[in-house]
């Protein structure tokens, strides 16, 4: 590649990005899943569109799942600790139990009703049985659910590529078969690797970047995000899970009040968007339309029984225990999106040269494209038949610190959600404690020194200065007053 050649690839890269981000304003008043429109911008760029040629699956591989450990990361550090801890226990779960059952039930259906031979439809049932987060979140961004759901769908997509990874890569192996409590002893071993790697980096992690103040807050979200793919390095290289191991580590730095941590959260929801456009538009890239003719129905048949059957049965086996109320459970079914991660497994199969890949990748692209289209628009129609998500509380009060050294202080700022219920509360009403003040607040614009009695509007923006002793409790009783008004903690004395 010359500088020539360098100049024509940015050129139509950028009007690529420009084109997808614009898409995203499409996807967002029609409740269609972004994934599609990137996925159509490379079909329309390959060779029945505008005659690019590109059939490399070993390099979309590599690509994909380094943007799978953005996309991880991105859902990671956005994920509340405080909400998916109660539904942990039921996450993991259905991370894990129902994988298998969504994989034999899916598997099933694969070999009895389509014919495929059954090696070949347990790679199909591992490779379509993962949730995809991005698809999940795209569209669950329109219907406030209650937190325990938010909490339990983010956890398991989070958590369920893992162990689908190692069955797909299991059997997409030319070879014979390990036996099944090899297999099952290879994913706990695995996954417990990943799961120490993660929470060691995150731990380590945050307490550097809690003790180092860097001379640009610009600094933070790089470090951040070196330490999760440290995390997915060093969890792979140890033969753990590399995809759980980033996953945690995100958690443990998201939920660490890390300095400028909205900063950090913005510059990697932005790597995640760039990661998302980049592989669907290669995925895209790959896919040749004229030789998907036979994977119609087959395709159509196999999302027929996952979506229907087998995540369903998956959900009800894995949280029926932990009394989830059919109704949620229904909600949780449909739920269910697939997206980057199926059709980025779907090239492992084409990679390694298994029993009909080319077969498998098809079905897999057609089954994505056709059920998110069923899902995703449907999905707020069905939460609202189910009368689920009504009343749900709003986004959690948004707060970034930054250190003040020479002062031995921090600077908050908030930002007040429409939702929040610290519109209409006074700044005294606030109660914070001594040693912090509200200096400044920005309203439609402008700003202003705040007093006693001004009060507070949603749209807010705010400026906190405590010191180091009560910054803690400054940001515990913002968010108190954000969840429950100007009455909340008077019960308990704070």
């Amino acid at each position: 590649m010359n500088v020539s050649h360098l100049n024509q690839l940015l050129l139509e890269s950028s009007v690529i990005l420009l084109f997808a981000v614009g898409a995203v304003r499409l996807s967002t008043r029609s409740g269609l899943p972004s994934l599609l429109i990137y996925l159509g911008i490379g079909v329309a760029l390959g060779q029945n569109g505008l005659g690019v040629t590109f059939n490399n699956a070993e390099l979309t591989q590599v690509l994909g799942y380094a943007a799978l450990v953005v996309i991880l990361a991105e859902g990671g550090l956005k994920t509340s600790w405080r909400e998916i801890k109660p539904v942990m226990p039921a996450a993991t779960v259905l991370a894990t139990v129902g994988v298998g059952v969504s994989v034999f039930a899916t598997a099933a259906g694969a070999h009895w009703l389509v014919g495929l031979d059954w090696r070949t439809s347990l790679l199909l049932g591992a490779i379509v049985s993962s949730t995809d987060a991005a698809a999940v979140f795209s569209v669950l961004r329109m219907v406030p659910l209650p937190h325990r759901l938010t909490g339990l769908l983010e956890a398991e997509s989070g958590f369920n590529d893992a162990p689908v990874v190692i069955l797909v890569v299991a059997f997409a192996t030319t070879g014979e078969l390990d036996s099944w409590y090899v297999l099952l002893g290879t994913i706990l071993a695995e996954l417990a690797i990943g799961a120490v790697i993660g929470l060691a980096v995150g731990k380590i992690g945050a307490y550097g970047l809690k003790h180092v103040a860097l001379p640009s807050s610009g600094l933070y979200p790089i470090a951040v995000m070196a330490l999760t793919v440290l995390a997915y390095a060093g969890g792979a290289l140890l033969h753990g899970s590399g995809f759980l191991a980033v996953y945690i580590c995100a958690v443990v730095l998201g939920n660490s009040k890390l300095p400028h941590g909205p900063a950090v959260r913005g510059f990697a929801d932005g790597l995640a968007w760039i990661g998302q456009i980049g592989m669907f538009v290669l995925l895209g890239l790959l896919v040749t339309p004229e030789s998907m003719g036979d994977a119609v129905v087959p395709a159509l048949v196999i999302g027929g029984v996952l979506v229907f059957l087998a995540r369903p049965l998956s959900v009800m086996v894995s949280l029926t225990p932990f009394k989830v109320p059919p109704r949620e459970q229904a909600l949780l079914s449909w739920a269910g999106l697939r997206g980057a991660v199926p059709i980025v497994l779907a090239t492992i199969p084409v990679v390694s040269g298994a029993h009909k890949a080319e077969d498998v990748f098809n079905i897999v692209f057609i089954l994505v494209v056709v059920f998110t289209l069923l899902q995703g628009p449907t999905l707020p129609w069905v939460a609202k038949r189910l009368k689920i998500g009504e009343g749900a509380m709003g986004q959690d009060l948004d707060i970034e610190s930054a250190p003040l050294e020479k002062l031995h202080g921090h600077l908050l700022s908030i930002a007040i959600s429409p939702t929040s219920r610290m519109s209409g509360v006074e700044v005294s009403e606030l109660r914070l404690p001594k040693g912090a003040a509200v200096t400044l607040v920005v309203r439609e614009g402008s700003s202003f020194v705040p007093d006693k009695a001004t009060v507070l509007r949603g749209g807010d923006e705010l400026l906190v200065v405590t010191t180091d002793e009560v910054g803690e409790a400054a940001e515990r009783r913002l968010r108190a007053v954000d969840k429950g008004g100007k009455l909340a903690g008077w019960l308990n004395g704070r």
